[in-house]
Parts: C-alpha cells; structure tokens; sequence
C-alpha cells in the first residue's frame, strides 16, 4: 500500500471513532469510558469535544501538513488513552484489556506509514 493510502485508512479511524462512536453517541461505552476517567458531571460535553478533536485529526492527517508532529502526536494520544482505559477501564473496552494490542498495532501502522513507507534506503539511514 502506498502512504496516501495508509493516510485515507488512518484518517477514516479517527473520523468514524470522532463522528459516529463519541459526537453521536452511536457507541455509549465510549462516554462510559469518559465518565469513569474524567466524572460523570460534564462526560457527555467532554466525549463530544474528544470526538471533534478526533475528526480534527482526520483532516490533519490528510492536509499532509507538520507530519511528523501529527505522528507523534497521534501514537502519544493512543497509547496515552489506551494505557488510561486499560488501568481504569478495561471492562468497558470492547476487546477488555486485548485492546491494547489493537491499539500497539496501529501505533506501528501510524509509524511505519510515516517513518518508512515510500522511503527509499538512502533516506532510512
């Protein structure tokens, strides 16, 4: 797969997860989640803001713009929340505390995407 690819696939990750799981509430478990960590008084208003932040991603993710800040800063929100939800959470984790694999392995997705697909040898060295 090419990186403009791999882009629309990430993309697409934090767009549905931001849209339909926390702005829509088409998934409840995540304001249960943001209940849990954060309290119960301001969760709904908080899961929205966290989904509009998550759609933000998406577009940052394909304006191609600071890439590797917008890198970094994805695999620092996914490993900072899932650590978070796997400490405090994990029964209300869809996968319990497996999804920290899931969240491991799009970490790497996230990296290799940007740190070595479409790179030549030279630039990896």
């Amino acid at each position: 797969m090419n990186q403009k690819i791999n882009n629309i696939i990430i993309a697409s990750i934090w767009f549905i997860n931001g849209l339909f799981c926390k702005v829509l509430n088409a998934v409840p478990r995540h304001e249960q989640i943001v209940s849990k960590i954060l309290g119960e008084d301001y969760s709904r208003p908080l899961t929205i803001i966290i989904g509009i932040l998550e759609i933000t991603m998406a577009f940052w993710i394909l304006s191609n713009k600071a890439t590797k800040f917008n890198t970094i800063t994805q695999i620092v929100i996914i490993a900072s929340m899932n650590i978070l939800e796997f400490i405090i959470t994990p029964e209300l984790l869809f996968w319990g505390k497996l999804n920290a694999l899931f969240a491991l392995v799009l970490i790497v997705v996230i990296y290799c995407n940007h740190y070595h697909i479409n790179k030549t040898h030279h630039e990896l060295i």
